[in-house]
């Protein structure tokens, strides 16, 4: 929608772990060196922790581009499978022929696969993201796939990823000898204002951007106030940034911008509305949006939007708009926003009498 307008050629902020958008901070920089040496001096468990949405996933498809031919990952994403289902996982995952009998047998293939791998001077590692959610004893079966080794060598890395609790899980009396057999430990540390500077820019580049300016730094001051120097929220909220800019018809992202996309994240707007009917690729389409007060009022907002007290008046308003190809969004945006502040200023939701018959349908400028 705002790829044009901001002269990009993909989405910045897109929420998936893409490995081409990382940035390589500090602090990502250095638990991606520790989890690259840990896998290949073979140090058995390495643990990598770090808060909700600072990369650890993204971080991890970065090191499996970083390994060599000779080494095998199987990446298991769902920690809350029972151990015989991820052990079954495990074997598919790494081409194993499945064995239905028993868990001794699957673990036994397991076992004559490491070593086999071994003997060609092959490695192989078992990455388990989010392990904070495994469970006590899933962890210390997990364990007991350490014991996979040679008199000189550990047959199985395994890495635990997972949020700061899984720190609190290790420390854990049951799985003490988990604990002492971590051979390696790395974090993820939050970014800094700087650090969320070049972050963002770094995704604008990628994306396409010629301008990485689009962004003021008082902008980028208050995204990393706001998201704690959190990655995944500097994205949701980048992306909200974008697209009321592309909205305002601006290219330069300012705080106050920002504090409007925060307040339509921790908010929402003031009122609900509903697509009726959108008709893409007609220069002639039109998009209609019902406001619907959030006190539940239903019905078209004729006798009883006015048979309601004054603050039910903007009930069954209609925003109707005739906009080409991608413009129908900004001037929603647009209404939406003229919607606030008529709202705000009146200080009651459906604003002040009188507002409602005469403003019941209005269209909007493109």
């Amino acid at each position: 929608m705002y790829l044009k307008f901001f002269g990009l050629l993909e989405k910045p902020f897109n929420a998936t772990p893409d490995p081409r958008f990382l940035y390589m901070s500090p602090g990502h920089r250095e638990a991606l060196a520790q989890l690259h040496y840990g896998t290949q001096e073979r140090k058995g468990f390495i643990v990598l922790t770090g808060k909700v949405g600072t990369g650890k996933t993204t971080l991890l498809h970065a090191l499996r581009q970083r390994l060599d031919g000779n080494t095998a990952v199987s990446f298991i994403f769902n920690s809350t499978l029972p151990f015989d289902d991820m052990l079954e996982y495990v074997l598919a995952d790494l081409g194993i022929a499945k064995r239905e009998e028993s868990r001794a047998q699957r673990i036994m293939a397991f076992n004559d696969f490491l070593i086999e791998r071994e003997r060609a001077r092959q490695n192989t590692v078992l990455i388990i993201d989010e392990a904070q959610n495994l469970s006590p004893e899933t962890m210390e079966q997990v364990r007991l796939l350490s014991n996979f080794e040679t008199a000189t060598t550990k047959l199985l890395q395994i890495l635990l990823v997972g949020q700061p609790e899984l720190k609190a899980k290790l420390d854990l009396p049951e799985l003490r000898q988990l604990k002492q057999r971590v051979g390696l430990r790395c974090q993820i540390p939050p970014l800094t204002v700087e650090e969320a500077r070049q972050y963002i820019r770094n995704r604008l580049r990628i994306a396409g951007a010629r301008d990485l300016g689009i962004f003021t730094d008082s902008a980028i001051e208050r995204m990393t106030e706001y998201s704690g120097g959190i990655p995944r929220v500097i994205n949701i909220l980048g992306d909200h940034c974008l697209l009321f800019g592309y909205a305002d018809q601006t290219r330069r992202i300012d705080r106050s911008s920002v504090n409007e996309a925060i307040e339509y994240l921790e908010e929402g707007m003031p009122t609900q509305r509903k697509i009726l009917s959108i008709t893409a690729g007609d220069s002639a389409a039109a998009l209609a949006v019902v406001r619907q007060d959030l006190g539940g009022c239903t019905g078209s907002g004729g006798d009883r939007a006015r048979s309601q007290p004054r603050r039910r008046r903007g009930c069954g308003e209609y925003l109707r708009v005739a906009p080409t190809g991608g413009d129908a969004m900004s001037n929603v945006l647009q209404g939406a926003r003229a919607g606030r502040a008529r709202q705000r200023g009146a200080g009651i939701a459906g604003g002040p009498a009188g507002h409602g018959r005469g403003r019941g349908r209005r269209r909007l400028k493109r």
